[in-house]
Formats: C-alpha cells, structure tokens, sequence
C-alpha cells in the first residue's frame, strides 16, 4: 500500500550495496585512468566488486565502523591484493551510493508523475468547456470549469517533476578530511564521468546543500500530488459525485460503498512526506569536516522520502489515468449560478501549450 511504482525498489538493501560497488568499482577505473594505480589493479577491483556480496551479512557488520562502507571494503580486500578503497572514505562510499540510488528513484518517481500529468491534461483537454462549480474555502463559489481545474493538476504535477530534473546528483570523493589526498582532481573528474554523475567543485562531506535540495524537491513533488488527491477525494463524496474512480474500492461493512482507493492511498503517502523533509533540513547542520551523527540521521528518512513520494505519485497516476467525470451531476451542482466561467477555458487552453 504504501511502497507501490519503483522508487521502493530502487532504495532497497541490494540497490544500496550495488551503488556502494558502483562507487569502488568506478574509482579503482578513474584511478587506473589518472595513472594512480595500474590497469591491471583496476581489473582486480572490479572484478572482486562483480562477486555476490550479501546486504544482510554487510548491514550486521556495519556496526563496528558506524557505517556500512567498512564491512563491504574489508570483504573486498579479503577478495584481492589489489588496493581496494585507496585514497578514499566510508561516507565517499555511502554518499555517492545515495547519489546513485537517489536517481534510480527519481527516474521512477519522475516517470509517475508524468504520466499522473498526462492523465490531468487529457481531461483538461476533454472538459475545457465543462461547467463546474467553483469552491474557496470549502463553500461553493463561481463557476468555473472542470477543464481548468484538472489544468491546475497537470500544471502542479509537470512543475514538481521539473523540480527534481534540477536536483544535483554529484559524486562523493574527498578522502579522510576532503582534500582527496591520494587521489587528486583528475581522479575526482575521471569516477563523476564513470558513474554519470555530477563533478562537484568540492567534496560537500559537511556541504548537505544537495541533500537538502533532493528533499525539498522530493516535498514538493508530495505536495504537487496531494493536492489532486484530496480534490477527488472531495469530488467523490455521495454529496457531490462529480468524479469517481474506475476502479474503487469497497468496505468490509458497507457493501455500497465505492470508495477512492487510489486517491486516497496517495494523499496517505504524500502526507509523510513533510516530517522526512525537515528531518533531512535538520542533518544540515555538521561539524567541521565530518558530522557526529546527523550525517547518520540522513539515510533512512531519506529512503523513506524516495518511497514515499514514489508511491504517492504512482497512485495518482492510476488514480487520474481511471478517473471519470460526471458533467451532468456537476451541472447540476451549479443549480441556478450564473453560468459566466470567464476564461476558464482559454487558461486551460493556456497551460496545456505551455506543457514542456
């Protein structure tokens, strides 16, 4: 219910362990590319990064160190005589491995809510002309159209997916103290380019910048959601029934019920997105060059926030993609307004050209 669409996938324990591979696999090539250690040694590494290493058996030794980047390492070492890890430190590791899983997330989560959009602009495009009722604080209004209203969805949802195009997502190299002491600039430019990530102009170990964005953008995009969620769920009532789901759910009780289920199961998840996102603003704050803890702190709310905002966007997707519009109940609904809607239908007309 609450980890649907592939942002859950993408954080899970092997996604993690992969991108921490990823990491010392990219660096022993960048190395071998910036003449630090040879080809030869480079294979070796990554050779000994291609053998299957178990999340649970890595995550219960993690202790020891405080992070899960010591027990990998020690387990590739015991695989090679090739010098593993060189140069490098646990958080380069564990950083860059949340830059890899993060864009996995986000390419689903990205994925989601384009097509939560493409469902709004289809019955914005279908009900540019349709008059609704408009409501503001809860109370019946003006009228309006439907057109404009679903329009006001997509617009949310194509903002929110543009917002996380914007997040950095840069590779973690900066050694014990972030001075890349043992590796240098040519190795740092060499592993951003082996891994498709971001080259950052410094190691950002106490910079959480990126980190704070990525939550930002990943809050908005809940909100973005939640705000059509709630609106079917409002729509749907028995008392006003202007939309309902194609695929409802019923009640255990109440054989007649048709219940939003999607709708409702989104705005469910987008509604934990806040508490994560402050939780990552609040890790910002860090000492000197490495944190004591609320560098930690980041790890699990941060997966938290990828699949929550994931599962979100996957529900209002199947939520809009099945919804159907009753016109007749909502020109009902009207009842005697006058039936001015201004230029409800030309702003809808608007925003689907101004769609990216």
């Amino acid at each position: 219910m609450l980890a649907r669409g592939g942002a859950a996938q993408a954080v899970s324990d092997r996604a993690w362990l992969d991108g921490m591979l990823a990491f010392e696999a990219g660096l022993a090539r960048a190395q071998a590319r910036a003449g630090v250690i040879s080809e030869a040694e480079a294979e070796a590494v990554v050779a000994a990064c291609g053998r299957d290493y178990d999340p649970a058996e890595i995550g219960a030794d993690a202790g020891a160190i405080g992070n899960p980047a010591g027990p990998l390492v020690k387990a590739l070492q015991a695989g090679t005589d090739a010098p593993v890890h060189r140069g490098a430190t646990s958080q380069d590791v564990v950083d860059t491995a949340a830059m890899l899983v993060a864009r996995a997330a986000l390419s689903a989560i990205r994925e989601d809510l384009g097509g939560a959009a493409d469902a709004a602009a289809r019955l914005a495009a279908e009900h540019r002309d349709t008059p609704a009722i408009g409501r503001t604080l809860l109370q019946q209004a003006v009228p309006t159209t439907f057109g404009l209203k679903a329009a006001g969805w997509m617009t949310g949802l194509d903002e929110a997916r543009a917002g996380l195009g914007r997040v950095r997502l840069s590779v973690q190299l900066g050694g014990a103290a972030g001075t890349l002491a043992g590796n240098g600039l040519e190795v740092l430019a060499a592993l951003a380019q082996e891994l498709g990530l971001e080259e950052p102009v410094l190691p950002w170990h106490t910079l959480r910048g990126r980190i704070g964005e990525l939550a930002g953008a990943l809050g908005v995009a809940a909100g973005a959601v939640a705000k059509p969620a709630r609106a079917i769920g409002l729509l749907a009532q028995n008392e006003v029934a202007e939309v309902r789901e194609a695929a409802g759910g019923g009640s255990t009780a109440m054989a007649h019920k048709h219940n939003p289920v999607a709708a409702i199961c989104a705005l469910g998840c987008a509604r934990q997105a806040p508490g994560l996102v402050a939780t990552l603003l609040a890790a910002m704050t860090q000492e000197h060059e490495r944190a004591a803890g609320a560098w930690h702190s980041e790890w699990r709310p941060l997966c938290d926030l990828l699949v929550t905002a994931g599962s979100a966007a996957a529900w209002l997707r199947v939520s809009l993609e099945g919804l159907q519009v009753d016109a007749e109940r909502m020109r009902a609904n009207l009842g005697d307004s006058d039936l001015d809607v201004g230029e409800a239908p030309r702003l809808a007309d608007r925003a689907l050209e101004a769609r990216p």
